[in-house]
């Protein structure tokens, strides 16, 4: 009988993925927190650069791989100093670009560098991602992240929507559609008073 010999572990958990154990959106309780979250396929988290803080260090993008937690591809970059980290992959990037972070590195895609600087400033109309909001947080705003459907509150029963029950296609039975915590869905600001980026709205709508 041959000798099958086997890979003890794949190119993901080499290179950063973690198993993570995803709470179906519930609480230590057991109660639901966060709706529509749970099931589906078991999955390793890949550990993403979003602070990209290998200053003035090159990079290479070394593969381009599926990451089953986002909509996003995602890209292995092995930099000179010996580190490697996956982040999100670039549109239009291929294997063998390299890529650097820095306040006086060219603008380029891929490169990380901030939008405004003593000696230059980000073009307008330049194709930008993976924005911080907070200095050192890593990039928040602008990441791409897979969502799972929803189905509406009329397809649902009574006890999980104000909208749901009824026999066959039948109307919600209120004046004005409501979440699914009974407050009203439409002309009712939700927004949070004195949030913390309140200041970087330019212009209300």
């Amino acid at each position: 009988m041959a000798i099958h010999l086997y890979k003890t572990s794949t190119l993901g958990t080499r290179n950063g993925a973690v198993d993570t154990s995803r709470g179906k959106g519930r609480n230590a309780r057991g109660i639901i927190t966060a709706r529509h979250r749970g099931g589906g396929h078991k999955r390793l988290y890949r550990k993403i650069d979003f602070r990209r803080n290998e200053k003035d260090i090159y990079g290479r993008i070394v593969t381009i791989e599926y990451d089953p937690n986002r909509n996003a591809y995602i890209c292995l970059i092995h930099y000179e100093d010996g580190e490697k980290r996956y982040i999100l992959h670039l549109s239009g990037a291929i294997i063998g670009d390299t890529i650097v972070f820095g306040t006086e590195v060219p603008i380029k895609m891929g490169n990380a560098l901030p939008l405004k600087s003593t000696s230059t400033d980000m073009p307008l109309g330049t194709a930008i991602h993976n924005i911080e909001i907070t200095l050192g947080r890593g990039g928040q705003l602008a990441r791409a992240a897979g969502k799972r459907p929803v189905v509406r509150g009329v397809v649902m029963n009574p006890v999980d929507h104000p909208h749901g029950g009824g026999e066959g296609r039948a109307p919600i039975g209120r004046k004005k559609p409501t979440t699914p915590w009974g407050y009203p869905e439409l002309g009712r600001r939700s927004r949070k008073r004195n949030k913390y980026s309140d200041n970087l709205i330019l212009r209300r709508r």
